[in-house]
């Protein structure tokens, strides 16, 4: 008989503290500290050699030897965290120069070296705290929890007044814990330690990540940089599709047609000159009639898909007409004011029917909810917030090929961000942030 969903959550609690990620986070745990103390040896020994010996030509490279040393342990340090933990920290922008005397240069001019010494001296403060978690999680917890057994081993002999001596396991403030039901309390306290130990082991461990982020990865000046340049590339990018897009589409599409249209123009012509009979030339006419409406549909599909006629009336009354021609049950909820620019309706807008066409291909869904909101936040200022969210069966990520990518290229254009929450069976919420600036308010002309 196959065990109940209480039964299953009983056993994925039981054995969370020594699942593989709990315990990849206890090797972190153990091999981080360590390395954080031979950085707090070596880079203060090699900096303090460099600064007496920098009055010859020694120093000077002895002090790019130990930045570039720093360098290399905060490189080990963010291959720990990203095989170990899973957390992927970039690399700060680093100078390089040709020659060896320009890599000496670089390498005592560059801050992200200087930041990576001070890595180096303040890892030790955050990278100790996580062993000391270990130790009182898993081995304390483990012993404490193994208490009714390991007492028979694991004990301290005191001779009483009368000389008789007694095995004692656990005894604090004179009160002993060796007898039942005593011991009850040791194994209860063991028990929560142990099941508390990787909650206990991730948290404390969240300091010395985050010192690594800030000091071994790129500024936020750097980190901006990238931004701009991965978004400008990307715009560029979606640029060049959408001009081959609409290059192919009046190539094999309208041209077609318009080509058809005048050839049928032309026999039209010739049949009226021959004197040809009525039946003939208007089967010829209405030929001709339907590639002009085939043509004008055409380019009204064009239209559509590079700035939708209907945006012009407002995003709202967009989003219901791309709801109505979705064959799912759509709900749109609405609440913007005031109006946003052109771009970020189009962003907005474009944004909405990728997810909805996500939602009809792939989800399974039943239903399908659209909210567009206005969004006021003290930090990050206004916004429009945009969410689709479906009933189907979940499972969709960001990554892997999937039209998320595309979308979160396109929204990263206007710094907006993109989250995607999807749990295996459902729902699926996809959330897009986009700045909001407001529309420009008309100029008007001067009074004469």
């Amino acid at each position: 008989m196959p065990p109940t969903h209480p039964a299953r959550r009983l056993s994925a609690v039981l054995a969370a503290p020594f699942t593989p990620r709990a315990l990849a986070a206890v090797l972190h745990a153990l091999l981080a500290a360590p390395l954080a103390l031979t950085g707090l040896v070596l880079v203060p020994v090699g900096l303090a050699l460099g600064a007496v010996l920098s009055w010859t030509a020694l120093g000077p490279w002895l002090l790019a030897l130990t930045v570039r040393g720093a360098l290399g342990l905060g490189d080990l340090q963010r291959a720990l965290v990203r095989s170990l933990l899973g957390e992927g920290i970039e690399p700060a922008e680093r100078r390089a120069e040709p020659g060896v005397f320009g890599w000496r240069r670089a390498v005592l001019g560059d801050p992200a070296g200087w930041r990576a010494v001070a890595a180096a001296l303040l890892a030790p403060l955050t990278a100790l705290l996580p062993l000391v978690t270990v130790l009182v999680g898993y081995v304390y917890g483990l012993l404490a929890l193994t208490h009714p057994v390991l007492r028979h081993w694991n004990y301290t002999t005191v001779r009483g007044p009368d000389g008789t001596e007694r095995h004692i396991g656990i005894q604090i403030h004179g009160v002993e814990f060796d007898s039942w039901p005593r011991w009850t309390v040791v194994v209860a306290v063991g028990a929560l330690l142990v099941l508390l130990a990787p909650r206990l082991v991730r948290g404390a461990g969240a300091p010395h990540r985050l010192l690594l982020r800030r000091l071994l990865g790129p500024t936020a000046a750097d980190a901006r940089i990238r931004t701009l340049e991965e978004t400008r590339a990307h715009a560029v990018d979606d640029a060049a599709a959408t001009l081959r897009r609409i290059e192919r589409d009046l190539h094999d599409g309208t041209q077609a047609r318009l080509v058809g249209l005048g050839m049928h123009l032309t026999l039209i012509r010739e049949l009226l000159t021959q004197g040809a009979d009525r039946d003939r030339l208007l089967a010829v006419v209405e030929t001709a009639q339907g590639n002009a409406s085939q043509a004008v549909a055409d380019l009204r599909h064009l239209v559509r898909g590079i700035h939708p006629p209907v945006l012009d009336q407002g995003l709202a009354t967009a989003l219901a007409g791309l709801a109505a021609d979705v064959p799912l049950p759509v709900t749109v909820r609405t609440e913007i004011a005031p109006r946003p620019t052109p771009a970020l309706e189009s962003i907005a807008y474009f944004c909405a029917a990728e997810l909805l066409a996500n939602a009809v291909k792939h989800s399974g869904a039943a239903r399908v909810t659209v909210e567009v909101r206005t969004a006021h936040d003290p930090a990050d200022g206004t916004a429009l917030a945009l969410s689709v969210r479906d009933d189907g069966q979940g499972g969709a990520v960001v990554g892997a090929g999937s039209g998320l990518t595309g979308l979160l290229g396109r929204i990263r254009t206007v710094d907006g961000t993109l989250t995607c929450d999807s749990p295996d069976g459902g729902p699926t919420v996809v959330a897009v942030r986009l700045p909001y600036p407001t529309r420009p308010a008309p100029s008007r002309p001067p009074h004469r």
